[in-house]
């Protein structure tokens, strides 16, 4: 009993510390534009069925409850928070953000198509609209030479002045998800479509249940640092109670090796 004492403190250590590591991404892109944070969830190991419950205990009565022993736990997966971070000002007209659900489209290498929320775009030198790595936002946007006061509307319409004469130059279209959640994190703030996400439906910003397009705007992280503090002080604690149930079986042990 006391060696299985041992292993479960051990799946507790293992879990705390991957909490751990969720927690510690999260503080280290606080400032990170348009980053969600992580949620680690936890379940619980096979049990051992010592007595099932309902099982004969004499020939006229059955056990109410049965006897079960827990065999530890384990991190079950992480969920990624999808709640909107606040909106920051830049004046920079191909500063985006999404005031909604949704997810710009991008290119990226290989052909690839990527999903991200950090809208901090630029021109590039032959006129298209990319990100800060310089992969194309999709659909593609060309921003003609020499145009001046370029707008994008809040169902994200490009607008222009070239030559003098205003005119519409494209339309940056927005994704959304039938399970955003299921998206998997690619780092560099890229997400990408897998089978538990469902299919891309590209649309119109505003629409359909997507967000607007805000210009000369970026969303900031939604990680609280209180929050998080919190959590990392409860998450320390847990792991020293399961290492304290370590040290305490380990002590069991020597007392029964040195006594009996």
């Amino acid at each position: 009993m006391s060696s299985s004492a041992m292993h479960i403190a051990r799946t507790g250590l293992d879990a705390q510390d991957m909490r751990m590591r969720v927690i510690s991404n999260n503080l280290a892109n606080v400032n990170t534009t348009g980053f969600k944070k992580d949620r680690a969830s936890f379940e619980t190991l096979a049990y051992q069925v010592v007595t099932a419950p309902g099982a004969a205990s004499s020939s006229e009565s059955k056990y109410a409850t049965g006897l079960n022993l827990g065999t530890g736990v384990k991190i079950q997966g992480t969920a990624r928070i999808d709640t909107q971070g606040s909106m920051q000002t830049t004046g920079n007209s191909f500063d985006l953000a999404l005031d909604g659900d949704g997810y710009f489209q991008v290119q990226m290498p290989g052909g690839q198509l990527g999903y991200t929320r950090a809208g901090n775009f630029s021109r590039s030198p032959e006129g298209l609209l990319v990100t800060s790595e310089g992969y194309q936002v999709m659909p593609g946007i060309t921003v003609p030479e020499g145009a001046t006061n370029v707008t994008i509307g809040m169902d994200g319409t490009v607008s222009a002045t070239v030559n003098g004469q205003s005119s519409e130059i494209g339309q940056i279209q927005v994704a959304s998800f039938p399970n955003a959640t299921g998206l998997q994190s690619k780092g560099d703030n890229y997400l990408l479509e897998t089978a538990a996400s469902g299919a891309a439906n590209l649309g119109v910003a505003g629409q359909d249940g997507r967000g607007n397009v805000r210009q000369g705007m970026l969303e900031a992280s939604n990680v609280n640092v209180v929050e998080e503090l919190v959590d990392m002080i409860e998450t320390q604690r847990a792991y020293e109670v399961n290492s304290k149930m370590i040290s305490a079986t380990d002590d069991m042990l020597k007392y029964v090796n040195q006594n009996i």
